[in-house]
């Protein structure tokens, strides 16, 4: 498979991975402290984010790797136990 063509294919499946996020939150379909919400927008925004180190574009892989670190942050960070 041709690089370009890859490189087309990783960032549609990356931005796929970010919109069904999106859409499940907006459609109530997903709650967005769920572990499937943060981890569709952590893997979808690091396969951008790696897109876009290539061409070097600053404010992509800047929103990119803050993206990416928040959604992993909320994987990651202590639940609070419900009372």
């Amino acid at each position: 498979m041709e690089i370009a063509l890859a490189r087309q294919l990783a960032s549609f499946v990356g931005a796929l991975l970010i919109l069904v996020a999106y859409g499940g939150h907006q459609m109530g379909w997903m709650n967005p402290r769920a572990v499937a919400y943060n981890v569709l927008n952590a893997v979808g925004s690091g396969i951008l984010g790696y897109i876009a180190l290539h061409p070097f574009q600053i404010g992509f892989v800047v929103l990119e790797t803050v993206w990416t670190l928040i959604s992993v942050y909320a994987l990651v960070r202590p639940r609070r136990i419900a009372d």
